[in-house]
């Protein structure tokens, strides 16, 4: 069972190297659509605004709920250009 899990966060990590917003598209759908693990907000019905503070709070500590930990994790390595990227990708 490890090794499924590194393996699959390693392909994510490889993934998501070459696309950030990779690795938000399993929980959260191609195009922000999905409500991830039934519990976050959509992204793509988000502003721009709220979504770039919600993940630097996340990359801080002073932002989320439930999934907190997970999402933490998930954005650690994202730069201001990488967070705002998906932000154009996603939101609209």
């Amino acid at each position: 069972m490890k090794k499924i899990i590194i393996s699959t966060a390693l392909l994510t990590a490889c993934v998501a190297f070459a696309n950030p917003y990779a690795k938000c598209a399993t929980c959260h759908g191609a195009n922000g659509e999905k409500v991830a693990l039934g519990k976050s907000k959509i992204i793509k019905d988000m502003t721009k605004e709220d979504f770039i503070a919600s993940m630097k709070g996340y990359q801080d500590g002073t932002y989320g709920g439930a999934q907190k930990a997970l999402m933490v994790a998930q954005v650690k390595g994202l730069t201001d250009e990488d967070i705002k990227a998906i932000a154009d990708l996603i939101i609209k």
